[in-house]
């Protein structure tokens, strides 16, 4: 196991000698993990699915290309009282960065939010210093992304690398439209609503089709409901231009495996919507603590204008009400439908963190000016769409 003191040098003289930071930098080591990390998580106000480990240890069998791990555990003497789970990033010159970084596991395509450092409480001190200390030597460029702007040990560690002269830079990202279900009853939720259009719209549906919504109990459903989905979402979005969700194999096995984890953990919330016992839409959501987290929807292109979608999605609000979850999390994505459910919003954040010297300089002006020829790219990229769409029309 290449378990070991950072590569990038010691804790300073003068650290407590009871603190000790080591790196994990193999799988092995990361599998060794698992009874750990989930206690600890457990204990911790970052708790969430996208940190468990089941999450993390699955994206990074699958998802982690030519990325190089480095875990980082604080300890206090044999307590584990910190993870910040990372991994080093090479070089990605078809975004502009031609620099190495630190980043979190899970960053990507495949849409971990609340991505954060994993620490019990009451040793947020001890964990900050720690790890900012361990930090300091690290090659130049540091990436948080996907990371709540309020209440995450990620700002706070931003804010000590920034005492230490490391340069800062933050750009709110796009926002996680939530529910908050404390007190609500599924009708009280309803009227809170306003007009009564999803009541409406599906007495509507049950007065032509035999309506049932299905939720994933066994292996053989789950293998079911996913190629269902994958179906679903594939046909849709390659009427709209094609979408990397399920574009790849590693892909695929990512959300294969993490689904069956899930299944067993008692997490995965995966429904099947059906008319007359034909699926019509599939919405791939997950329980974790107080939170139902909706992940994906697919559903039949042909039943559009049946609003199988919407309603599938307001079907499992009342699941998510009847089990008692605190609140029902779209994770991130403006959509507008969204909000015709959410009426609040949770801020997400990414930090990019430069090393004092020269080369964190150099490599701080490389990510601006990159950021902005990505940015001049999405809008001309945007405005070629849209004149497709005028001729469309």
């Amino acid at each position: 196991m290449a378990h070991g003191t950072l590569e990038w040098g010691q804790p300073p003289i003068g650290q407590p000698v009871a603190i000790r930071v080591d790196c994990v930098k193999d799988a092995a080591g990361f599998a060794d993990l698992r009874v750990e990390w989930d206690d600890l998580l457990a204990a911790s106000p970052a708790s969430c699915l996208f940190l468990t480990w089941e999450w993390l240890y699955t994206w990074w069998k699958h998802l982690a290309g030519p990325r190089r791990l480095r875990l980082l555990l604080v300890r206090d003497g044999r307590q584990l009282v910190a993870i910040a789970p990372l991994t080093r990033r090479p070089p990605v010159f078809s975004r502009l960065r031609p620099f190495a970084a630190l980043e979190f596991l899970g960053t990507g395509i495949v849409g971990s939010d609340y991505l954060d450092v994993i620490v019990h409480r009451g040793s947020e001190r001890q964990a900050g210093e720690a790890l900012a200390d361990a930090l300091t030597d690290v090659p130049s460029v540091i990436e948080f992304a996907q990371v709540k702007r309020e209440s995450s040990f990620a700002g706070e560690l931003v804010r000590r690398l920034g005492q230490r002269g490391w340069g800062i830079q933050e750009t709110a990202t796009v926002p996680c439209p939530v529910i908050d279900l404390a007190g609500y009853s599924w009708e009280s939720y309803l009227l809170s609503l306003g007009p009564a259009h999803f009541r409406k719209r599906l007495q509507s549906l049950e007065k032509r089709f035999d309506v049932r919504l299905d939720l994933v109990q066994t292996e053989e459903e789950r293998r079911e409901a996913l190629g269902i989905l994958v179906k679903l979402h594939t046909r849709r979005w390659q009427e709209q231009g094609g979408s990397g969700v399920f574009a790849t194999p590693a892909l695929l096995a990512f959300f294969d495996e993490v689904s069956q984890v899930a299944l067993k953990r008692g997490w995965l919330r995966l429904f099947v919507l059906r008319l007359n016992n034909a699926p019509a839409a599939v919405l791939h959501g997950y329980r974790y603590g107080r939170t139902f987290y909706f992940y994906q929807l697919g559903f039949e292109p042909t039943l559009a204008k049946e609003s199988v979608g919407f309603l599938i999605i307001g079907l499992t609000i009342r699941h998510a009400i009847e089990e008692g979850a605190a609140e029902y999390d779209f994770l991130h994505g403006g959509e507008p439908y969204k909000f015709r459910f959410a009426r609040d919003v949770r801020e997400l954040t990414r930090w990019e963190m430069f090393a004092p010297g020269a080369r964190g300089a150099i490599f701080r002006r490389l990510a601006v000016v990159g950021a902005r020829a990505r940015g001049t790219a999405r809008r001309f990229l945007d405005d070629a769409l849209a004149g497709v769409g005028r001729g469309r029309g």
